[in-house]
């Protein structure tokens, strides 16, 4: 996620909104409450909705729907913005985050602490780039921080390559239920694009590659 956290208030104006957006290239920012918390999101399509509704005497095409100016004839981040936003928590992993925004068609999502506070900003970018991950440091952690904390399997009996993010497991396992346990755990590994399951377990014994 990106944090500290580009946001505005409800009554932040579309010029200063246009402004930061610009300032920071950024495509869309967070509205939130006076304790943080969020009430809305505006991005550029917002933006432009409200600039296209504009009067245009030459136009062929009638102008769409557009936010209503406010009480004082000025349109706001309250006006603008599209309310109740899906949100996620840090804890949230990358794949899990990813089917959220694929699932609700998003381009950015906010971050919310324990206290539901806007603490940062994912987007689709951020979630792509855990895809830069070197191979050897995925298979560091795969070996040191999963297969490593697996009751009852043991790292030096399992084979672990990487390639480009491919993973592929040989090797055994003590008993066959350990073996979705492995490769699940394997696949939510930050960077990996598959996993390809080469793994006996008991007596059934898969070559170490």
């Amino acid at each position: 996620m990106t944090s500290p956290v580009v946001r505005v208030a409800p009554e932040t104006g579309f010029r200063e909104i246009v402004a930061l957006l610009t300032e920071y290239d950024i495509t869309g920012v967070p509205v939130v409450d006076a304790e943080g918390r969020p009430l809305g999101i505006v991005s550029e399509a917002d933006l432009l909705r409200t600039l296209a509704a504009q009067e245009d005497p030459g136009a062929l095409l009638p102008a769409p729907e557009a936010a209503q100016a406010g009480p004082g004839g000025s349109v706001t981040a309250a006006d603008l913005m599209t309310g109740q936003p899906v949100c996620t928590t840090p804890g949230t992993s990358v794949v899990a985050a990813a089917r959220l925004m694929s699932r609700h068609g998003l381009k950015r999502m906010p971050v919310l602490d324990e206290d539901g506070r806007v603490t940062g900003m994912v987007s689709r970018g951020d979630l792509l780039r855990v895809f830069l991950r070197e191979d050897v440091v995925i298979r560091r952690e795969i070996v040191e921080e999963v297969l490593g904390r697996i009751e009852g399997v043991s790292p030096a009996e399992i084979g672990v390559e990487v390639d480009q993010g491919r993973v592929v497991l040989s090797g055994t396992v003590p008993e066959p239920h350990l073996v979705p346990i492995v490769l699940n755990l394997c696949r939510s590994v930050d960077g990996v694009v598959s996993v390809t399951d080469r793994l006996g377990a008991g007596g059934a014994a898969a070559p170490v590659g």
